[in-house]
C-alpha cells in the first residue's frame, strides 16, 4: 500500500481496527505515522516510538487528553467542535505549548457510497457543520500557539467501491478550494481518513491499487500540489492478518434448525454480532474423540454457528452449509485481525479469555491471558 503512495501522500494506520503493540512494531516502519482516538490509544503508539507522529482524533476529547496529546506531542489534532477548539486554546495558553490542528467537517454530502457505518452527510455526532468554520476561523485569528493547517474528512467506513471513493475524495477537494477561496486560507493538510473496505462475503474487497490509480488519473493530485494527502485505513490494514479459532462444543437441533454452540464466541470476536453478518469460516477437522459415547455431527446440511453466551445475539454465521460438523472440530474464523477482540464484551458472564498467538520469524509466539 504505501509503495502505491504518490508524492506527498502519507498512510497513518488508525490503531482503533487492532491496538496491539507487536502490530504497531511491525507497522512503524512502514508507515507515515498513527493515528489514535483516545489517550489511552495514544499511550500505546509512545510505548512503541516516542517521536513517530501522530494524529489525534475522537469526538469527545476530555481536558486530560487534550493536555496529554499536548505533552506527547502530537502532529495534528482533529477539532470535532468550536467548543472543543476553544478548550484547546486554553490548554496551550495555559501550557505554552503549540498545537496544529485540522478541522473535522460533516459534509452535506447526498451521494456517498452506501455502507453499514456512515458518519457524515446526515445527523451526526462526528465533526463540525460547515457552517461552523468562519467562528473557528475567528477562535484562532488573534493568537499563535493554535494554528489550523486544514480539514480532516472521515465519512464511511468499509466502502469496497474504489470510483466512489475518488469521487468522494474529489468531493472534499471541491469544498476545500471554496473555503480557501471564502475565507482566504492557506490549506496546507487534507485528511481524507479512512473507510477503504474490506469484504467478507462473496464481493470483491476494496483494491488499493486499483483505487490509486483512478486517484491519479482524476485530476484530483493535480488539485492538491503543494498540499499534504492524508489516509488513515486500519481496517484494510490488519483485517487479513488474523484468526480466530474456537472448537465446536455441542450440536443440536432445535425446530428443524441445527446449531453448533462453540467454546467462544462474540465476547471473543464480536465484529460478526456488531456488523449483522455472516462470518467467513473454515472448519479443521480434529479425528480424536475420547468419549466412550458416539460423536455427535452434522453431514451435509445448514447450520447456525454460535457462541457460548446466555443471548441469542451471540451468533458468528447464520445457515452455513457444512460437508461435515462434528463436535470437537475447530472452527477457523477468517480476517480477524481487525475490530475483533479489541471491540468485544470480554467480561459478560465471566468466561476465559482466549489464548493469543502470534507468528513472527517462522515461529508461533504464545503471549499469556493476563498479558493482553
Amino acid at each position: 500500500m504505501v509503495k502505491l503512495l504518490p508524492k506527498d501522500t502519507n498512510l497513518f494506520y488508525a490503531i482503533k481496527a487492532n491496538p496491539d503493540e507487536r502490530i504497531l512494531g511491525a507497522l512503524l516502519p512502514y508507515v507515515s505515522g498513527f493515528e489514535v482516538a483516545s489517550i489511552g490509544e495514544l499511550k500505546k503508539v509512545r510505548k512503541v516510538s516516542a517521536d513517530v507522529p501522530v494524529l489525534f482524533g475522537g469526538p469527545s476529547k476530555k481536558e486530560y487528553e487534550l493536555r496529554g496529546a499536548l505533552r506527547a506531542g502530537v502532529t495534528y489534532i482533529h477539532i470535532e467542535s468550536t467548543l472543543e477548539l476553544q478548550r484547546l486554546l486554553l490548554i496551550a495558553n495555559e501550557l505554552q505549548t503549540s498545537a496544529q490542528v485540522l478541522l473535522r467537517i460533516n459534509l452535506n454530502y447526498d451521494d456517498l457510497p452506501t455502507t453499514n457505518v456512515t458518519m457524515a452527510g446526515e445527523p451526526s455526532p462526528f465533526g463540525m457543520e460547515e457552517t461552523e468554520i468562519e467562528r473557528a476561523l475567528k477562535l484562532v485569528a488573534h493568537q499563535n500557539l493554535v494554528q489550523i493547517y486544514g480539514f480532516h474528512f472521515h465519512s464511511i467506513s468499509n466502502n469496497l467501491r474504489e470510483d466512489l471513493h475518488v469521487a468522494m475524495i474529489d468531493h472534499y477537494v471541491d469544498k476545500v478550494e471554496e473555503w480557501q477561496s471564502t475565507y482566504g486560507l492557506d490549506v496546507k493538510v487534507l485528511n481524507c481518513g479512512g473507510g477503504f473496505g474490506v469484504s467478507y462475503d462473496e464481493n470483491p474487497s476494496f483494491d488499493w491499487e486499483k483505487f490509486i490509480a483512478a486517484l491519479k488519473s482524476s485530476g484530483v493530485l493535480d488539485r492538491v500540489k503543494g498540499k499534504q494527502l492524508f489516509f488513515e485505513p486500519g481496517r484494510r490494514i490488519v483485517a487479513n492478518c488474523g484468526y480466530y479459532v474456537t472448537e465446536v462444543n455441542d450440536l443440536k437441533q432445535s425446530q428443524q434448525e441445527h446449531f453448533a454452540i462453540l467454546r467462544g464466541g462474540t465476547h471473543h470476536q464480536r465484529l460478526p454480532a456488531s456488523w449483522g453478518h455472516n462470518h467467513p469460516f473454515k472448519i479443521i477437522p480434529i479425528e480424536e474423540w475420547p468419549y466412550p459415547f458416539s460423536r455427535p455431527t452434522v453431514t451435509e446440511e445448514r447450520v447456525n454457528i454460535v457462541g457460548e453466551l446466555c443471548s441469542p445475539k451471540d451468533r458468528l454465521h447464520s445457515q452455513a452449509e457444512v460437508t461435515q460438523l462434528r463436535v470437537g472440530d475447530l472452527v477457523v474464523f477468517l480476517q480477524s485481525g481487525a475490530y475483533s477482540w479489541t471491540i468485544s464484551h470480554h467480561q459478560f458472564l465471566g468466561h476465559d479469555q482466549p489464548a493469543f498467538l502470534y507468528y513472527r520469524d517462522k515461529q508461533f509466539q504464545s503471549i499469556s491471558r493476563s498479558d493482553h
